[in-house]
């Protein structure tokens, strides 16, 4: 307690405690993009002389974040010369005919890849081939989408480069005086928490993966087809004209429920089924994808107008027109999220149009541009091409098909995998930095054609820079004003008298719990100065202690929000939130017994 006392006595103690409160908030309540958060931050702390520019700055030159942005292109690169055609051929394949087998092969094949490669593009390259195995096979696709999640996340601290937040321990590391981890610092403990997940994955009870169902419409579409809200009008040559909505082709041919109609100034709600219908008025359906793009062809309805001031009478452009249908997704973090398309003005800020949205099991009964837009939505818009394109370097969206020309040539794929093999095998082998090995990979893809020099700076992740960069700086701030070490003192206090194994429980507990309510990068930057106090109380060496918060921050399997390969699967799988806990509960408890073991045999 007189640690703490004496905390309240350092004004820059204190100042930094305040700023940390106000984050946490912040990152919590999501009033803030989380990079923004971040920012605010760091200004802060400089604006009340906490650090100086050149302290507060220096996470944004480390070598840790300059590695992610060249990972970023690499992994661009991958994926544009097709290095995962052969796992997605082999996902189709007639060999793999069980739930049971898949969730092997995520375990096995995909897990191993997110080592080296973001985890957020494999999900985003996969979700349509397993969704398009799911419908070949009459299954419902929550049956396997949160293993694909899962895997991922498993695969993810197999080595250094496997995400985001091993980099921002590494920079912690290094700041803090103890050095940065290396390629494989981790792998050792990374391997048993792969090998025994993937068990997990494969005999877990078939109970806890919830049957949502799968479209049953004529034209066997996939998950990809349900649950979409748009809002249309019926022209004057519409064959619906004159006819009840009970009568009506919307109620024989297709799968299309009505939710509301607006006639001039007066809405009806259901019961609809005898109200006739009459040009100009305004239908609010929940339709499939497939059923939304016939009716439009056949000028039986036409997407409503929401964007003011827009003067096209033509709602859906085809595709000899070079417009092209595709999902995107709000991750989280968009700052699209909490307004609504009119606010928006999404046509012309975007150049596309929004023709329906999808909310998970969720029936959203507001107007479509009036609807408020929330992380994990799934939207289909139509766009050129050059549009969409724009749309993949945005943070904001994530497009979740995939462009057939989008890739260079399938002919670069050997060069792009030499060259990713390279980047890991030169920094074990040799004395080259591996920050070093990363840069001569992005100039490798480069002169190879595996990626054009402009795409380079489309691949990077801002928001995750931004967010990286600033949150280096709390633990230089909490280590300087002794803040870290009160903190550390105090949950010395309470962990006394544990065995060292149950304090890394706690340790590793209390990390994965904080993670589920805000950013995993977040949870790292706040708890690694403080726990790395307790190395000498705990006789570990600092960097078990930092790697305890890493693999608790990593390892995410309760809610949708945890993570986001968690969110990405959730509308697709049209999961609920207590899916994702039920799943990941018993994936979670076995992360809790055998990560401190494993601490332990490998440091203690």
């Amino acid at each position: 307690m007189a640690d703490l006392i004496a905390v309240f006595q350092n004004p820059q103690a204190l100042i930094t405690l305040a700023v940390l409160l106000m984050a946490v908030v912040l990152f919590i309540r999501g009033t803030l993009a989380p990079e923004l958060t971040g920012l605010l931050s760091v200004a802060l702390l400089m604006a009340t002389g906490v650090l100086t520019p050149q302290k507060a700055l220096a996470g944004f030159g480390s070598p840790a974040l300059i590695t992610l942005m060249g990972l970023f292109a690499v992994s661009a690169a991958l994926f544009r010369s097709g290095a995962l055609d052969r796992l997605r051929e082999l996902i189709a394949s007639e060999s793999i005919r069980t739930p049971r087998r898949l969730i092997a092969l995520m375990g096995f094949v995909v897990a191993p890849i997110s080592g080296v490669v973001p985890n957020t593009p494999v999900v985003a390259s996969l979700l349509p081939v397993i969704e398009g195995w799911c419908a070949k096979r009459q299954l419902s696709p929550s049956r396997v989408l949160l293993p694909l999640s899962f895997a991922t996340v498993l695969g993810g601290t197999l080595t250094l480069l496997g995400s985001s937040v091993n980099l921002l321990v590494s920079d912690i590391s290094q700041q803090l005086g103890y050095g940065s981890l290396e390629l494989f610092s981790f792998t050792a403990i990374g391997i048993p928490i792969w090998l025994v997940g993937t068990t997990y994955l494969i005999f877990a009870p078939e109970i806890l993966l919830p049957d949502r169902g799968r479209d049953s419409n004529e034209l066997g579409g996939s998950i990809d087809e349900i649950g979409y809200l748009t809002e249309v009008t019926i022209p004057e040559d519409s064959s619906l004209v004159g006819q009840s909505l009970h009568n009506s082709r919307l109620q024989r041919r297709f799968d299309v429920d009505v939710l509301e109609l607006q006639r001039g100034k007066d809405s009806f709600l259901p019961p609809l089924a005898d109200r006739t219908i009459e040009p100009g008025d305004r239908l609010l359906l929940r339709v499939t994808r497939a059923d939304l793009l016939r009716l439009q062809q056949e000028n039986t309805i036409q997407l409503a107008q929401r964007d003011s001031g827009s003067k096209n009478k033509k709602n859906f452009l085809s595709p000899e027109e070079g417009q092209k249908t595709v999902e995107v997704l709000l991750p989280a973090g968009s700052t699209l999220a909490g307004a609504s398309l009119r606010e928006l003005r999404f046509r012309q800020r975007h150049n596309s149009t929004v023709l329906a949205l999808r909310r998970g099991q969720q029936t959203v009964q507001e107007r479509l541009g009036q609807a408020v837009l929330r992380e994990g939505d799934v939207l289909l818009l139509q766009a050129p091409i050059d549009s969409i394109r724009g749309l993949q370097a945005s943070n904001d969206l994530l497009v979740l098909d995939q462009l057939e020309n989008d890739l260079p040539t399938v002919r670069r794929k050997p060069i792009a995998i030499s060259i990713a093999i390279a980047m890991l095998l030169v920094p074990t082998l040799t004395p080259l930095p591996l920050v070093a090995s990363v840069l001569l990979a992005v100039i490798a893809m480069v002169a190879g054609g595996c990626i054009r020099a402009g795409e380079i700076q489309r691949s990077i992740r801002l928001d995750v820079i931004l967010l990286l960069g600033s949150l280096s700086s709390f633990s230089v701030a909490m280590q300087s004003t002794g803040l870290a070490d009160a903190l550390a003192r105090s949950l010395q206090y309470w962990l006394q008298g544990l065995p060292t194994y149950w304090a890394l429980l706690v340790i590793f507990l209390s990390t994965t719990i904080l993670t589920q309510f805000i950013s995993n990068a977040a949870s790292v930057a706040l708890l690694a100065p403080v726990v790395i106090q307790l190395a000498s109380s705990m006789e570990l060496p600092p960097t078990a202690l930092l790697i305890t918060v890493l693999f608790g921050a990593s390892q995410s399997f309760l809610t949708p929000m945890g993570y986001q390969t968690n969110l990405m699967v959730f509308g697709p799988g049209r999961y609920r939130f207590f899916d994702v806990t039920r799943y990941g509960a018993g994936l979670t408890v076995l992360m809790c017994l055998l990560i401190p073991g494993l601490i332990l045999w490998q440091y203690g």
